[in-house]
């Protein structure tokens, strides 16, 4: 098949590497897989350079501000150019803006949602259009079960709707523990609480901060990586809460590397789809604290990670102080997360998952327009 997929990429997240799996496991089994990424402004993207490597063809368009009909018509001139069998839309911008002209010529539209996060007045209106957007695609894919109830009672009709939870793809090899932390800057025998994510209120790095200002009697050194409109605000709350040995990293590229540099790792959000962080330390085997949100406790159980309620600092800061005091049980629990994350979220399965979507809603598509 021939493949179009379209988003408007952010230098960092799960949304990113989610993408970047799909259009390489697709290109990996022999489908013709384009990518067009929608830029603010000019410029070599970190988002394009490893999928123009592996011979994936990329069309950069460049749109500063709000030019959307100018957007729309390139849209469409690619998509007569490419002739796609299929078009897949990632975010709101493409599933708003873009998703509406391959309809208009014909050609089957799959989205994926990789969540909401929810916020100011403005966010939720942008979250209103996407979700009645969905409601005209040929097949919407929701990467948790609570995001697939959620797109139901939001009027996206139940027979368009598919679970199909994110899958692992494995990048650059980890570090050891010595190298993660040398690249850090972290001290080498410290106790480092991780963190990594955007820095915005759904992902609640604020209730990190709280968490560990409730355990400031233990030795911890948290590290922190990531960016976010609310670093200043939260750099300010760490000096206001006198915790001296956080370490802010920024946004820092093959993150997945670095994981063994954490003694723990925290996901601290408070609303999630299928968090791909939690992939990258299941994979290195660091013990997890995560908050039971969205799609999470369907990654993990109680087995695998210590789960505690969303906005709350104290149960965090319990479970920190746990894995401190005694961290042979959460070392255990690693162990058995790694091998959950090889048996239940391997590539293979969930490429078959979005072929077997694509074919159903090709077969059930008129024939396309764009001739």
């Amino acid at each position: 098949m021939v493949v179009l997929q379209i988003v408007a990429p952010a230098e960092f997240g799960g949304l990113e590497r989610v993408v970047h799996a799909l259009a390489q496991g697709l290109h990996g089994t022999g489908h013709e897989v384009h990518l067009a990424t929608v830029l603010d402004r000019p410029g070599e993207h970190p988002f394009l350079t490893p999928l123009a490597q592996i011979g994936i063809t990329t069309h950069q368009l460049v749109f500063p501000g709000r030019a959307y009909w100018r957007e729309r018509r390139a849209i469409a001139a690619l998509c007569r150019s490419v002739r796609p069998d299929i078009v897949h839309t990632h975010g709101y911008r493409p599933d708003v803006v873009d998703a509406s002209v391959a309809r208009r010529l014909g050609i089957p539209v799959v989205t994926t949602v990789h969540g909401f996060t929810g916020g100011g007045w403005k966010n939720r209106c942008y979250e209103w259009l996407q979700r009645r957007a969905f409601r005209r695609c040929d097949a919407v894919v929701a990467v948790s079960r609570p995001l697939v109830e959620r797109l139901a009672r939001a009027g996206v009709p139940r027979a368009r709707l598919h679970e199909v939870p994110n899958a692992w793809c494995p990048t650059a090899a980890p570090l050891d523990r010595t190298a993660g932390r040398l690249v850090l800057g972290l001290p080498r025998d410290a106790f480092v609480v991780g963190w990594v994510g955007r820095l915005s209120s759904e992902k609640g790095p604020d209730v990190l901060l709280d968490a560990v200002r409730c355990v400031s009697d233990l030795p911890l050194v948290v590290s922190v990586v990531g960016s976010g409109a609310e670093r200043s605000a939260l750099q300010a709350r760490a000096r206001s809460l006198r915790l001296n040995k956080v370490f802010w990293h920024g946004t820092l590229h093959d993150a997945a590397r670095l994981f063994p540099a954490f003694d723990v790792f925290v996901l601290s959000s408070r609303t999630e789809g299928t968090p791909i962080v939690l992939f990258e330390a299941m994979a290195c085997e660091v013990p997890v604290v995560a908050t039971r949100v969205g799609g999470v406790p369907d990654i993990l159980s109680a087995a695998e990670a210590a789960l505690v309620p969303p906005n709350d600092p104290v149960a965090l800061a319990a479970e920190l102080r746990a894995v401190y005091r005694d961290p042979a049980p959460a070392r255990a629990r690693a162990r058995r997360a790694r091998a959950r994350l090889e048996r239940d979220f391997s590539l293979g399965p969930w490429l078959t998952r979005y072929e077997r979507i694509y074919a159903q809603v090709g077969r059930a598509a008129p024939a396309a327009l764009v001739g």
